[in-house]
């Protein structure tokens, strides 16, 4: 194979497919070139003038690296591997640092496995995470348990590129034996480690960066980023549904631009469908003011070299052609998309077949709770005082309000009020737990919400202002295998979507599902969520119990800041 690439580099051969006249983006100098660019099998072999068996005339056009999604969970999109490809790999996306921890926490190992299987039927490289937080705290009831031992067996395995967003922070900054035997394994199997470290600086970063790792996508100042940069980090710029970051673009200069990768995290289809994946970040960013070259790097090269993704990234001989044609670089409208030298889409359409979709018993059949009945939701509190649970829009940081509550028969009143009962009813081992808050100002009125997605153990979480619509949503989230459900206490009705897949996922085609997503989001608005807020995945975030500041889990509710459970009463 490589006479083959010498000889069509020195024009001795035709190439396989030409690029004819295009311009494009040259991430190693930071400057737009002219010229055809060459591929033969899976590798470009030269830019300049070629002819090829194949060419595309790309006259007008602009040629990037494909994109390289730093930090995902294909999980979040709530698609298959297969379906979520078809949807990013038309927008430009060639490779993914994919962790998939949501369906690991829920299906163990099992869940891991189905994600890199899957992932084998779709043009795009998969580089999966094994998920290091499993659960993320001992504090709650997860569907699996990865300790020390078990990254070690499995952080060999072929299929795992690397260990997966190291949430327990605390863990490595006290010496927590099996957050250390987890980082040694790692670094015995020579995997990357990526990070999840929110407003850690000082002497915890240094302790934190001594555990081996080396990316973080939770940024919030500038002075964080400064300093996570200058002590050899490298900084997601986070484009996700309800968590975004593309603020942070202002502190790129020309002295740490190569230290900033793009992300989406977590992105939902609604979003992937109309607004797009990392094209959409990108867009969004050249309009905020930043240099598109610098954009397209973070996007591509950086990527790359952070997670030694070797000749990959970039537009040079011998490097992957994995390339995409865009109308220009304020729009970064995709006409091509190029994988390992082949044609895998064209204006916005895969030209692949997702229709067969791996889908193993292991996966489905996730929700495992007792019938629920409306005095499961009754709120008790022995004071005239509590502690409500806050959230900014388009981020995962929760705040703690001091309110006042009255109380009818015993249970916290929140009608005609701007409080609502929040829940997680855990549901993968039958325990019986509930835990239960308050939370203020999401807008919902007149029955209740839920979702089997609850980051970090996806147990059940509601939101109402019904006890008996709380419990109908939980009762049909069971009867559906896991999904999205909203009540209305006036009608009586129930709208659902099913996630099968974990209780996360959907194994239907990306168009119905995004379809009937968006117009559950729409309920949920038109009952008064507040529009700032990403309706349901805002809400999947609450149980977050590694992100300050107060979080709901099963076990009840826990303040982040003391990492302990905490009282609801004020």
């Amino acid at each position: 194979m490589l006479e083959k690439l010498i000889k069509a580099a020195r024009r001795e051969v035709k190439a396989d497919l030409v690029l004819k006249n295009a311009s494009y983006v040259d991430v190693f100098t930071g400057k737009i070139r002219k010229g055809d660019i060459a591929v033969v099998g899976e590798k470009i072999v030269g830019t300049g003038e070629y002819d090829g068996k194949e060419e595309i005339d790309c006259t007008s056009l602009t040629v990037l690296p494909g994109y390289i999604d730093g930090h995902v969970h294909i999980e979040s999109s709530q698609l298959s591997p297969e379906e979520f490809a078809s949807l990013i790999v038309p927008r430009g996306t060639c490779t993914i640092i994919a962790d998939p921890h949501e369906i690991t926490n829920v299906c163990g190992m099992a869940g891991c496995e189905y994600i890199a299987t899957a992932s084998k039927n779709v043009p795009m490289d998969v580089m999966l995470q094994l998920p290091s937080c499993v659960p993320a705290t001992p504090f709650e009831t997860s569907g699996a348990i990865l300790g020390g031992k078990d990254i070690e067996e499995n952080i060999t395995k072929d299929y795992i590129f690397g260990l997966g967003e190291f949430m327990n922070y605390p863990g490595v900054l006290f010496c927590d034996p099996d957050v250390i035997r987890k980082l040694e394994a790692a670094h015995a199997a020579g995997k990357v480690i990526d990070g999840h470290a929110p407003n850690v600086y000082g002497n915890d970063l240094n302790a934190y960066l001594c555990g081996g790792i080396s990316t973080d996508h939770e940024c919030v100042t500038e002075e964080e980023i400064e300093e996570k940069i200058s002590k050899g980090m490298y900084v997601h710029i986070r484009h996700g549904s309800s968590t975004q970051n593309l603020g942070n673009a202002k502190y790129i200069t020309p002295a740490n631009m190569r230290r900033f990768l793009l992300c989406t995290d977590d992105r939902h289809a609604a979003d992937l469908k109309s607004k797009g994946h990392l094209d959409d970040a990108l867009r969004r960013l050249v309009a905020d003011g930043l240099d598109p070259v610098t954009a397209v790097t973070c996007a591509t090269l950086n990527a790359a070299e952070c997670y030694g993704l070797k000749f990959r990234g970039g537009i040079a001989p011998f490097w992957l052609a994995d390339l995409v044609v865009v109308d220009d670089l304020k729009n970064f409208n995709a006409q091509y998309v190029i994988k390992n030298g082949k044609v895998v889409a064209k204006d916005g359409k895969p030209l692949f077949d997702t229709s067969k979709r791996y889908l193993p018993k292991s996966v489905l059949n996730t929700v495992h709770v007792k019938d629920l009945k409306a005095e499961d939701f009754v709120l008790k509190i022995n004071s005239n005082k509590a502690k409500a649970m806050t959230i900014e829009p388009g981020g995962v940081v929760t705040g703690c309000e001091i309110v006042d509550v009255h109380h009818e028969n015993g249970d916290v009143a929140v009608k005609g009020t701007d409080l609502l009962k929040l829940a997680v009813v855990e549901r993968h081992k039958m325990t019986g737990n509930i835990g239960k808050a308050l939370f203020k100002g999401y807008g919902l009125k007149g029955g209740a919400m839920g979702i089997t997605i609850a980051h970090d153990s996806h147990n059940i979480i509601l939101l109402g202002d019904d006890n008996a619509a709380m419990a109908k949503a939980a009762n049909t989230l069971k009867e559906i295998g896991g999904g999205m459900v909203i009540v209305d206490s006036a009608s009586g009705q129930v709208h659902s979507l099913t996630l099968d897949i974990g209780g996360l996922m959907s194994s239907r085609d990306a168009e119905g599902l995004q379809h009937d997503s968006k117009q559950l989001i729409e309920r949920a608005h038109s009952m008064g969520v507040k529009r700032e807020y990403e309706a349901f995945m805002s809400l999947a975030f609450l149980s977050l119990a590694v992100i300050p500041k107060l979080k709901i889990v099963d076990k009840g509710l826990f303040d982040v800041e003391k990492f302990a459970f905490t009282e609801i009463e004020a």
